[in-house]
């Protein structure tokens, strides 16, 4: 959902900055006044192609900034920049990306309809989701998918064991050649900690017995040994706790603190004997650990990843060895899952077949409540028996055709030329089977060209309730659509110092009243006009409230 959006001097817009809401929001405005650069700004975010052109006259940069909330709840900011020679950089987070990259990303957060090149549905790869999504066939495609990948999984070991028998003798002898290697050395688990632990013991060996020495001769046996001084403190303790039998509890540790004391004397006695001072075993601790380290470069960046890949390479060896066995079973296994593919993809092509007649029907009858009454639609597929285009998808290629004069013969989706009749094509697409994710935005400029009346109320009302699932931004010239908005947007465009500057005003109730009154009447409001506009928002928003509470009391009885 695009929850922001600035503009800083891009074409007549020298700096706009605004907070769009869930729901349906709507932007009106005179011809001309720049409501399509605003669109034009969104196109930029969704990777559309940027040209100096664009760049506000005497400026250096145009930039355009959107913060997007994704359907996880997490804030996304997208920025692209456009310089005065032409060149442009994309920004998501802060991080320098690509245009495939930004395309990409923007792809799931943004759709625009009325610019062909940023329409989803344009991509014939989307319509077989539309009309799975419109037969409720979901289910049935998580099923062919992991049909598909089982299939796809056996067929690619079986690849594998049918390469060529030189290839094969060469992988085995490589194979094998790494995994003596690796035996030869024999590492264990932590083995190379362990190492450098020893390693520093023998590399301080001198120090360590010194050490241990001293602390043994104060601890226990020196002139002033610790162990023999403290009898004298136990004799003093005996005598004080004789008097004040707070001390008694000091006594009674006596035997803890001696035995303590002893074991760590006789720990530093043994530890300094069995320190093995030879520079014979150092040099065998490093080359040991040279080994290894040289097996983890290679194999892995642990000794665990090292006797990972023994056994790996075990295990490949064994299959290549067992080539011909394990063929055989792998073709049984293959012509199973084959089967489970087909039959599970199969079942699914005769639903979705099944399900295009209504369809189509259901898309005409949409249109035709949308000024449209004789476009024709249907649904052509094209099989994909050849192995190599089977999918996760299924069988099927499915394209929508439409056409929207009588006469003419029906032709692809994406060769239907009229911006408005494309964005009511959408429309009805998308609020009879949507495939995009709650809280996507979706942006319709045109989608009134041609209209008006009746088919105006039919637009908003259902612009309105596609707003109940996603964000939409619908740019009109007509009252009865803006009528329908819960956010109003008025973009004016005004003469400055002898510079054009548009501006966008978030409108208040009143203020919308007057913006609806200059659709319905011009710039010479009268009272009556006035009225006639304050009538209208009371009637959309009275009929919003009432279809959304009739579609809750319809989820609730189903």
């Amino acid at each position: 959902m695009l929850r922001f959006l600035s503009i800083h001097h891009l074409a007549v817009i020298d700096r706009l900055e605004l907070e769009f809401e869930p729901g349906l929001n709507v932007l009106t405005g005179e011809t001309g006044a720049g409501k399509s650069i605003v669109v034009g700004a969104v196109g930029l975010m969704v990777g559309g192609r940027a040209s100096a052109d664009l760049v506000r006259t005497g400026e250096d940069t145009a930039s355009v900034e959107a913060i997007f909330e994704t359907p996880e709840g997490r804030e996304l900011i997208v920025r692209r920049e456009i310089s005065a020679q032409g060149r442009s950089r994309a920004f998501i987070d802060g991080a320098l990306v690509t245009s495939a990259t930004l395309r990409e990303t923007s792809a799931a957060l943004v759709d625009l309809h009325g610019q062909h090149e940023h329409q989803v549905l344009l991509d014939p790869a989307a319509h077989l989701d539309v009309l799975d999504e419109f037969a409720g066939l979901k289910p049935d495609r998580a099923r062919v998918a992991d049909a598909f990948a089982a299939w796809e999984r056996i067929r690619q070991d079986r690849e594998r064991l049918l390469t060529g028998e030189r290839e094969k003798n060469a992988r085995a002898e490589f194979l094998a050649f790494q995994l003596a290697e690796i035996e030869r050395i024999a590492p264990a688990p932590d083995e190379d900690g362990e190492l450098a632990a020893t390693r520093q013991v023998l590399a301080n060996a001198d120090k360590l017995q010194r050490l241990c020495g001293e602390a043994y001769d104060a601890l226990y046996e020196g002139d002033q040994a610790a162990l023999p001084a403290l009898g004298v403190v136990w004799r003093k303790l005996g005598d004080l706790a004789a008097i004040d039998e707070r001390f008694s509890a000091y006594l009674e540790s006596r035997a803890s603190v001696k035995s303590q004391l002893e074991d760590l004397a006789f720990f530093l006695r043994s530890y300094a004997a069995g320190i093995e001072a030879s520079p014979a075993r150092l040099q065998d601790v490093e080359d040991r650990l040279a080994l290894l380290e040289r097996l983890k470069k290679k194999h892995g960046p642990t000794l665990l990843d090292v006797m990972a890949r023994a056994l790996a390479l075990r295990g490949e060896l064994h299959d290549i060895n067992h080539a011909a066995e394990r063929a055989a079973h792998l073709e049984g296994a293959l012509d199973d899952a084959r089967e489970t593919y087909l039959r599970a993809a199969t079942a699914l092509s005769d639903r979705r077949r099944a399900a295009a007649p209504e369809f189509s029907r259901g898309l005409e009858k949409s249109l035709s409540e949308l000024a449209m009454a004789r476009t024709r639609c249907g649904v052509r597929f094209a099989d994909a028996r050849d192995e190599a285009q089977w999918s996760e998808r299924g069988l099927d290629d499915a394209e929508l055709y439409f056409s929207p004069n009588p006469g003419e013969e029906l032709r692809p989706l994406a060769r239907i030329a009229s911006g408005g009749e494309l964005s009511r094509i959408m429309l009805a697409v998308k609020t009879l089977a949507t495939t995009d994710a709650p809280g996507k935005t979706l942006i319709f400029d045109e989608v009134d060209a041609g209209i008006g009346g009746a088919v105006a109320d039919v637009v908003g009302s259902r612009l309105l309730r596609l707003g109940r699932r996603v964000q939409v931004l619908c740019i009109t010239h007509l009252p009865q659509i803006a009528a329908y908005g819960g956010t109003h947007f008025a973009i004016t465009k005004a003469v400055k110092q002898g510079r054009t500057h548009t501006a966008v005003t978030r409108l208040t109730t009143s203020e919308r009243e007057g913006e609806i009154a200059r659709m319905i009447g011009g710039q010479d409001i009268s009272a009556a006009v006035r009225t006639s506009a304050r009538e209208m928002l009371a009637a959309k928003g009275a009929k919003g409230e009432a279809k959304a509470k009739g579609e809750s009391e319809r989820r609730g009885r189903q």
